[in-house]
């Protein structure tokens, strides 16, 4: 598994569960320019309409030596989810008041592009100072084991 890009935003402004691997429609020459590195998950979100999962806000490059077949930087990309999946996620977003957010794309063992989406629930100020902490002492910890 080749991890291409990391949502460390999303960690640091919500709380995550229930993380499920999703499969992504791409189209053209976007698969190449994933594999180059040219891609941004940092402010995507997902949302659900029709009874889909669709991938907004997700940038990737688009690849420089594709001829014609040009397509938008920042376009909707539909995830490829079983059904039951889809159901679930769209309930606890009505009932429960959950975000969904990419956490990771990667490259799994086939070669083929997949993104890591998980439930989100916002974080308050007084939360993201105590990650900071614990974070910050487990470092102290860390390096003063190592002596």
């Amino acid at each position: 598994m080749e991890i291409i890009a990391n949502n460390k935003k999303a960690y640091h402004n919500f709380f995550i569960s229930n993380c499920v691997e999703a499969g992504i429609s791409l189209e053209g020459c976007e698969v190449k320019s994933v594999r180059l590195g040219g891609v941004s998950i940092l402010d995507s979100y997902v949302v659900c309409k029709g009874g889909q999962l669709y991938l907004k806000n997700a940038y990737i490059k688009p690849y420089e030596k594709a001829n014609v077949f040009k397509v938008k930087e920042r376009r909707d990309r539909k995830l490829l989810l079983h059904k039951s999946e889809i159901l679930k996620f769209e309930r606890e977003v009505k009932e429960k008041g959950f975000s969904i957010v990419p956490t990771k794309l990667y490259i799994n063992d086939n070669g083929l592009v997949k993104v890591e989406i998980g439930l989100a629930k916002g974080k308050k100020l007084y939360d993201k100072r105590q990650t900071l902490k614990d974070k910050q002492a487990k470092r102290d910890i860390e390096r003063f084991s190592k002596r």
